[in-house]
């Protein structure tokens, strides 16, 4: 039997707890407990999230910042009930759900910020740049951008789509499923030629 502490205490990752994730500003205006309906499944695929995605952006950029992390099944039902900025838990691109599918239907996600980016973004930094630097360096499935310091979601599937979408100008989808980059790998390459070098963790 899980505890909420107990829970919570568990490391996915170098820099990462299960605590990170838990926050809720919605559970907490709205009173709503914020806890997984399988904490097991819940930490097996938040830890591919971290491990996969969150740790090597950290070692890269250092500290980033969690806005939204995992969401119950009941809390997320709640804020698209409400138009609070939540999919419907059936949707496939919902990917705070961590504990709602098994095998490759398995998806964990994150809306987060970089600030060490968010800081030139201000200054007027094209979004692009760190979204290709993304999937020129990691298995990331989906990204989603967001005007706001340039957050962004960001998800793990077992198998990745790699697509990537914004609601910062140039809307829409920069990238589908399947499809290959518009622009080559030398000019993307160009784009993030100033980032630090890419820094991952090799895990045994």
């Amino acid at each position: 039997m899980w505890s909420l502490e107990t829970l919570g205490r568990v490391r996915l990752s170098r820099h990462f707890y299960m605590r990170d994730f838990l926050y809720s500003e919605i559970g907490n205006f709205h009173r709503l407990q914020n806890i997984p309906d399988n904490p097991d499944l819940a930490i097996e695929t938040g830890r591919m999230l971290c491990t996969e995605l969150l740790d090597p952006l950290q070692e890269t950029f250092g500290r980033i910042a969690v806005r939204s992390g995992y969401r119950s099944p009941s809390l997320n039902r709640f804020g698209n009930q409400n138009a609070l900025n939540c999919a419907r838990n059936d949707n496939p691109i919902e990917c705070h759900i961590w504990d709602r599918g098994r095998g490759d239907a398995r998806i964990a996600g994150a809306s987060i910020m970089i600030p060490w980016f968010a800081d030139q973004y201000d200054r007027g930094r094209d979004w692009r740049d760190l979204a290709w630097w993304i999937h020129d360096h990691l298995p990331y499935s989906g990204l989603w951008f967001f005007p706001k310091l340039c957050a962004f979601n960001i998800d793990w599937r077992p198998h990745a789509l790699s697509t990537i979408s914004s609601y910062i100008e140039p809307r829409g989808k920069l990238l589908a499923a399947g499809e290959d980059p518009a622009e080559t790998l030398t000019d993307r390459q160009r784009r993030y030629a100033d980032f630090p070098e890419y820094r991952g963790i090799s895990y045994p």
